[in-house]
């Protein structure tokens, strides 16, 4: 009865505070209204110690690890962590079949042992500046869509030109709120990067697909990477020579007692959003596009899944590239069904007839607004069967094919050879060699081949008639489209070696005559036409048009709606995001609690399967249960954590912050009911994943026994 009464209290007060959540905020504008609401949720620090341009602050630990992830700073040596998973392709690339870092993890005993991550890089941001007033500078009302675009891409010219920076600052200039504003971003990029510590990924990716996107969790997501400058501390190129980079802050890591209702922050870099989408957008992505390319992707990891299982060189093969497909194969499902359970698409038409009755009111925001629900309505109607094969075609042959991925791209050797003659051939053939080389590592002819007619009969089954290849139009039966793969897959272009014999010849007329011979390429051309003649020109612009009106709505919605709060869409940029950790109800009679545990690792425990198996240490761990003081007031040691932070693909790998600035724990992940979040955030039901600060330490101290990276941090909290 007390469990039950506390579950009440606990769903009430997410109740009471809903109107409050969500959201991603520049660090640069939450002093005033966005910092007193933090404050209410139990911020203790001022906003110029989150962000500050003069003085050291929590943006300064901050990082966008790679081209898509976040990483903290938590020592003052330039230990950095991030997710086991954004760290997944350097950890690839230091593996081999012999020495499989992904099966034994790997712990650097020293500075020298640290593993350069080629091609890795971080990225600071030191300063934020709101320059829309110079971006917009002569903007008129009325300008075409063209037209403005041109003033605005002169404007951004002469503003990097204009603004001075220091020998290794870059800029970068990005559109908030679909265009009505614009903020100029500073930043410092780090470029030699080194693995010092990760567990095995039956430790890190542990419960693997099967858990991902899902509560309760139980896997520490987590791997560490140090930052290397040159001797002034600036960044450099990969050298012996170099020094662990000394950074202006590092976040404190807390082993303090954590309990539902705490506040937390997390900040980074979350990659995209649409908040602000129309009912009849939303209900195109969630009931068209998304089963669509799920469809297509389910397809292609159940054939890789098969032959993953069957062979451990296969499975480090594709370990990286299963992940990465799987990964929104998954969020597309719980964000289709999320939008529809929570009923998004009727939510936003209310608050559409809201706008509508609102602009009735004001004779001029009816001149400027009156129509703009309804011309979208039309717009996207007229969209929606372009978009579909549009990601039709992505996926099927650009996404999941590698032949087709590799020949399709060749075939711009083609284009540029007839447009642009023998000099651009050959600079171009230069650079497509690398792309092609990495698409090979990943290669399996047999899987490919397979993954091939199971697409091609999802494509003609699924498929509206005038989106269909002349080639394949004809095929009915299962033979039929099996001859046609055995056709393809007779390709010139098998291997890496054969591609390459070819590319390298010095005579470009005889490379073009082996590429026009080949049924692959040939195939891949007639898809690159399908696309450029009968969906692209009609999709774009469509989209062009959609996307004007989004900006006008945009404003309007700003305008007509002026009590509102309106984080902008997230870009990739340097975002806050708060709430609490609580617990939440997805469905009648369910509430899931906030917290996991050890012991709840070993309930999955499943020896021999790849997902759920766990390392004999790791046993020894278990049975021992010497927590020491990584224990809470339980006595076991807390796994993962959720809370109400508003988050999405970028925020893997950012910190989850407490009151006072300190680590507790990493981001990683969303729960599956609350993937909608990226169109429609309901406080009710989006949570986000982070595996526990005390979970970490705990591992490396127990589990590698790397004590050395446990002293560099400054340990708060008991």
């Amino acid at each position: 009865m007390k469990r039950l009464v506390f579950n009440l209290v606990i769903l009430l007060f997410v109740v009471l505070t809903a109107h409050s959540q969500g959201g991603m905020w520049l660090p640069n504008e939450i002093s005033g209204k966005i910092e007193k609401e933090m404050k209410s949720f139990g911020l203790k620090l001022k906003a110029e110690k989150i962000y500050s341009e003069k003085n050291n602050s929590i943006k300064d630990a901050i990082v966008q690890f790679g081209r898509g992830c976040t990483g903290e700073i938590i020592s003052d040596k330039g230990l950095l962590i991030t997710n086991h998973h954004c760290g997944y392709g350097a950890i690839q690339r230091l593996s081999t079949v012999e020495n499989n870092l992904f099966e034994k993890g790997y712990w650097a005993e020293s500075y020298e042992k640290e593993l350069p991550g080629k091609g890795l890089t971080v990225t600071f941001v030191e300063k934020i500046e709101d320059i829309t007033d110079r971006v917009l500078n002569g903007a008129m009302e009325g300008m075409s869509n063209s037209a403005l675009q041109s003033l605005v891409d002169k404007n951004i010219d002469r503003i990097k030109k204009e603004t001075k920076t220091d020998p290794f600052q870059v800029l970068e200039i990005s559109p908030f709120y679909n265009g009505n504003k614009y903020y100029l971003f500073y930043k410092k990029i780090y470029k030699d990067i080194r693995l010092a510590g990760t567990a095995p990924e039956s430790i890190g990716k542990f419960g693997a697909d099967t858990d991902n996107w899902v509560w309760p969790r139980h896997n520490a997501d987590f791997a560490l990477f140090r930052i290397y400058a040159d001797k002034d501390n600036n960044p450099a190129d990969y050298s012996p020579h170099n020094k662990p980079f000394i950074p202006k802050h590092s976040l404190p890591v807390s082993i303090a007692e954590k309990k539902e209702g705490d506040f937390t922050m997390v900040f980074g870099f979350p990659g995209r959003t649409s908040e602000y989408l129309p009912a009849v957008a939303v209900d195109m992505i969630a009931n068209k596009i998304d089963p669509a390319i799920t469809d297509i992707r389910g397809i292609a990891l159940s054939i890789m899944d098969r032959y993953m299982r069957e062979d451990a060189a296969t499975k480090l093969k594709y370990a990286s590239k299963y992940a990465g497909i799987a990964n929104f194969w998954k969020k597309w499902i719980g964000e289709s069904q999320g939008i529809n359970q929570s009923g998004a698409v009727s939510k936003k038409r209310e608050y559409e007839e809201e706008f509508i009755n609102r602009i009735k009111t004001n004779p001029d925001k009816q001149i400027k607004y009156g129509d703009i629900i309804s011309k979208m309505e039309r717009l996207y109607e007229e969209f929606t069967p372009y978009s579909i094969a549009e990601n039709m075609i992505d996926e099927t042959f650009a996404s999941n094919i590698d032949l087709m991925t590799i020949m399709s791209v060749s075939a711009r050797l083609k284009s540029v050879f007839e447009n642009n003659g023998e000099k651009a051939f050959n600079e171009f053939k230069s650079r497509l060699l690398p792309f092609v080389q990495n698409k090979y590592s990943e290669y399996n002819h047999d899987i490919d081949k397979e993954i091939f007619a199971a697409l091609i009969k999802n494509y003609l089954n699924k498929s509206e008639e005038k989106f269909i290849p002349e080639s394949i139009g004809g095929l009915k039966t299962d033979k039929e489209i099996e001859d046609f793969t055995d056709k393809i897959y007779s390709t010139a272009f098998s291997s890496f070696d054969n591609f390459k014999k070819v590319i390298d010849s010095t005579d470009s007329k005889w490379i073009l005559s082996v590429f026009d011979k080949d049924a692959a390429f040939n195939f891949a051309m007639e898809i690159n036409s399908l696309s450029d003649d009968k969906v692209a020109p009609y999709y774009n612009e469509l989209k062009v048009q959609i996307d004007s009106l989004q900006k006008i709505y945009m404003k309007a919605q700003m305008e007509v709606f002026p009590e509102k709060k309106y984080f902008p869409d997230a870009n990739s940029t340097l975002r806050i995001t708060y709430g609490q950790i609580n617990g939440y109800s997805p469905r009648d009679a369910v509430y899931y609690k906030p917290f996991t545990y050890v012991e709840g690792v070993m309930e999955k425990y499943k020896p021999g399967d790849y997902e759920f198996d766990l390392p004999a240490k790791y046993l020894e761990m278990m049975e021992k249960k010497d927590f020491g003081p990584y224990a809470d007031k339980t006595g076991s040691v807390p796994v993962c954590f959720i809370g109400t932070n508003h988050t999405t693909g970028g925020n893997s790998g950012s910190p989850a912050l407490d009151a006072r600035g300190n680590f507790i724990g990493i981001n990683f992940d969303r729960v599956w009911e609350g993937t909608m979040s990226d169109l429609y955030y309901d406080p009710k039901i989006c949570r986000n994943i982070m595996a526990d600060s005390r979970y970490i330490l705990y591992l490396i101290e127990q589990f590698s026994g790397s004590k050395r990276l446990i002293n560099e941090m400054k340990i708060v909290g008991k």
